[in-house]
């Protein structure tokens, strides 16, 4: 299948479906960082508009969180009173989520953590976790898919800790802080976890 691998930079997702003879393309403004195809042109670097409507069979997005999730209410809302920029910015990125989600592919996923409800988000397929797949951690994601099975856990394993905290105490701590938080970053809360892409390959691309 000719698979678009939506705003990703890591590689991480792309690789998996390369890896079984499909023809995958991952596509962010950011330059990719895996080298597991050096030689090959598998990532397009710019405006994911650009080859939207190219003929693709399959998508799967990661389009930005950062003004939709929940995760972010704080910045929304201070002092209890609507931030006007911010909603803005938001209404922006559900924009751009709704191009991604409505594009003429026939199978599509998009990925995003859970969203404020003031952007009225149309409704997720489903949610999935990290320790379902093989990684020890929390981090709540939803699925909006189309044309795909609901993506089934792989490896269930016992949770050591959040992923992601959305409270300003995270600047406290490091990766090295077992049974907390681990992702520092926003590159590293943004890449898709290896067995998560894995599955995704597996159960969608055979």
């Amino acid at each position: 299948m000719k698979i678009l691998i939506a705003c990703e930079y890591s590689g991480v997702v792309r690789d998996e479906f390369l890896k079984l003879g499909h023809d995958a393309i991952s596509c962010d403004i950011l330059p990719c960082e895996s080298d597991y195809y050096t030689k090959e042109d598998r990532h397009y670097q710019g405006d994911i508009m650009d080859i939207l409507y190219e003929d693709w069979d399959m998508m799967i997005a990661h389009p930005p969180c950062t003004y939709l999730s929940n995760a972010g209410a704080r910045h929304l809302y201070p002092n209890k009173k609507l931030n006007i920029e911010r909603y803005n910015k938001g209404l922006k990125a559900k924009e751009f989520f709704m191009n991604l989600y409505e594009a003429p592919i026939d199978k599509i996923c998009v990925e995003n953590p859970i969203s404020s409800r003031v952007f009225e988000m149309p409704k997720h397929t489903q949610t999935i976790q990290p320790y379902e797949y093989g990684h020890p951690y929390s981090k709540t994601t939803r699925l909006w898919i189309k044309n795909l099975p609901s993506l089934k856990p792989t490896d269930i394993v016992k949770k050591e800790g959040t992923f992601i905290h959305s409270g300003a105490s995270r600047y406290k701590h490091t990766n090295k802080n077992k049974g907390r938080w681990f992702a520092m970053s926003a590159k590293d809360r943004s890449k898709t976890f290896e067995g998560i892409a894995k599955a995704m390959a597996d159960q969608w691309g055979k």
